[in-house]
């Protein structure tokens, strides 16, 4: 199991206690510097980590002064997600004293490596670049990984262009399960990145638990909000509330007040007040940290139209609590209405059970597939909201420079993180079915998805209206059900050469994916493309479509009966029934 973004070797959940010797058939390093500077080591359970930075290196040139030692996480995000997919179970885990409980991944015994190849963004290039990428796959698969957890993206471009297309494919040709986040550019149409077929793109939904905090008005209004603020005020006291606006430094836009950018707000009229900031433009954690320096008491952060009900629980610098766009109109109307307009936040309080649930992110990026609609993109849904796992020690828990706190657990949101919840899904059944190929363990955790929620209803996106396949693809995973799918749609290295093949590739661009020359079919279709879902972007009124799959039975000998739900204007007949 293995992440591609560093990792914090001391977090308990990378513990080795009660882990037997490393499998002799591993070949990987725990690669340092000379000095082992960061003084960074491995273990029976963390038994590999290397470092590329060669790609970042030619663009840093001299701009910068940026070391590069060893694996080790500085922001937290590598070993939030590689905890995810295969952290130890640790006892009485929580952010702040919330959500405590035992803390896993999804794998929990799992062996676990880390392959940093992201370093501080650079002003053109961002922070994570192609020669790095494609060298950690390269060396992943030479280590003898099982399991790549990819919570990485970029732009959309021709597979041949992308380091993490032909890695995966590489990866894939040699046994490799892949998984990567489909990104946090949603609810826009056609955002979804990671769009290979041999990859597993993973959504992101929320779950049944939340981090809750009221926020009480003074004509006795009550609106449930999110929030993981450690501190906390006086309970059932009353605050003056206001809009970040009527805070506005005298040089500061109404505009840039609004949504608490930095150095908006004036200290003599904020101080003592629970100031109201609108989502947008600047981080959820940084309009605390604007409030707070004004002096306010409290801050409420209410949804922008675009962001609606998706509402986050953000480990704030002070007493804090997100609502809803319609709950946020609600208290606009309230201030612009009363005279002297008051209110209250309540401590964090978690919560299980929550229904509906689970519910598509907003966040969470959408198909249709941009480079080719034929293929449904993303493939799974899987929990990505308010996630708890392992944390770098040297990060803050905000994101926010001025945030000095420290803690070895933090939620955090994002397809980043239901990414490595199905990569540790993989992992248990890889150990379960050794034999199964990538595409048949992708195959089996699709059609075993759920499609409906808590409440037997259909999935619903954060508007609260019924979400499609360009949300969640086959559905929401099914950890148990996917060990034991009885039938799968299988492929391999030759389906996928074949797929590039209908894309318009040939020769020296083949060679780039299969080492040995190649020879394309004379016809393929690609609607008889085994894949686990079908999408047909052209389908035409009063227009007949055949379309082939063939099915692997990969558990007992048993009968299996067709059953169609179709919208009224689409007639689908099975053969054999």
């Amino acid at each position: 199991m293995t992440c591609v973004i560093g990792v914090w070797p001391e977090s308990k959940s990378f513990s080795d206690e009660g882990m037997g010797p490393v499998p002799t058939r591993w070949r990987g390093i725990c690669d340092v510097d000379k000095n082992n500077t960061d003084e960074f080591h491995c273990n029976r359970k963390l038994i590999g980590a290397r470092y590329f930075y060669k790609g970042y290196l030619a663009n840093l040139g001299t701009n910068g002064n940026i070391s590069f030692h060893s694996a080790r996480d500085i922001d937290g995000h590598g070993s939030h997600t590689l905890s995810t997919a295969g952290g130890n179970f640790v006892a009485n885990a929580s952010v702040f004293g919330n959500g405590k409980g035992t803390v896993s991944g999804g794998s929990p015994k799992a062996r676990v490596a880390a392959y940093k190849v992201c370093w501080p963004p650079l002003a053109v290039g961002g922070g994570c670049y192609e020669a790095d990428i494609l060298a950690a796959y390269e060396a992943a698969i030479s280590d003898g990984v099982d399991v790549l957890s990819v919570s990485l993206g970029g732009k959309n471009v021709e597979f041949l262009e992308s380091s993490i297309s032909i890695g995966s494919f590489h990866a894939v040709a040699k046994g490799i399960v892949v998984v990567s986040s489909t990104g946090n550019s949603g609810p826009t149409p056609f955002s979804a990145s990671n769009l290979e077929p041999w990859i597993i793109t993973v959504a992101a939904s929320t779950m049944d638990r939340s981090f809750t905090s009221y926020v009480t008005l003074g004509n006795k209004k009550i609106f449930k909000g999110s929030s993981l603020s450690e501190s906390k005020l006086q309970p059932h006291k009353f605050y003056p509330l206001i809009s970040a606006v009527d805070a506005k430094a005298v040089d500061a836009s109404a505009s840039n007040a609004l949504v608490c950018k930095n150095g908006t707000l004036d200290p003599n009229k904020a101080k003592g007040k629970i100031i109201i900031c609108l989502r947008g433009d600047n981080d959820r954690t940084d309009k605390g940290v604007q409030a707070a320096h004004a002096g306010a008491v409290g801050m409420v952060l209410v949804n922008n139209e675009e962001t609606g009900n998706e509402i986050l629980a953000d480990p704030h610098v002070l007493p804090a609590s997100h609502l809803t766009f319609k709950d946020g109109t609600y208290l606009f109307n309230y201030i612009n209405i009363t005279k002297s307009p008051m209110a209250s936040i309540s401590r964090v309080e978690t919560q299980l059970g929550v229904k509906p649930a689970p519910v598509m992110a907003s966040f969470s990026s959408r198909g249709p597939n941009i480079l080719d609609p034929s293929i449904l993109k993303p493939d799974i849904t899987a929990p990505g909201v308010d996630i708890v796992a392992a944390f770098s020690e040297v990060a803050s828990p905000s994101e926010q420079k001025s945030d000095k706190r420290k803690s070895s657990f933090i939620s955090l949101s994002g397809t980043s993180m239901s990414c490595p919840h199905v990569s540790g899904v993989v992992g248990l059944i890889k150990s379960l079915h050794p034999d199964w190929s990538s595409a048949a363990i992708k195959s089996a955790i699709m059609t075993t998805a759920r499609i409906k929620d808590n409440t037997g209803k259909l999935l619903l996106d954060s508007s609260l209206q019924n979400a499609t396949p360009f949300a969640y693809g086959a559905g929401h995973i099914q950890p148990n059900r996917a060990v034991d799918p009885g039938l799968v749609y299988d492929l391999n290295v030759t389906d996928y050469m074949n797929y590039l093949c209908n894309r318009g590739y040939e020769g020296s661009h083949l060679s780039v994916f299969y080492r040995k020359p190649y020879t394309c079919p004379k016809y393929f279709n690609l609607l008889d493309f085994n894949y686990p879902t079908i999408s047909i972007p052209n389908f035409k009124i009063r227009h007949s479509i055949n379309v082939t799959r063939t099915l692997t039975n990969v558990g007992p000998p048993s009968t299996y009966k067709v059953r169609i739900a179709v919208p009224r204007e689409v007639f689908v007949s099975v053969e054999p029934k």
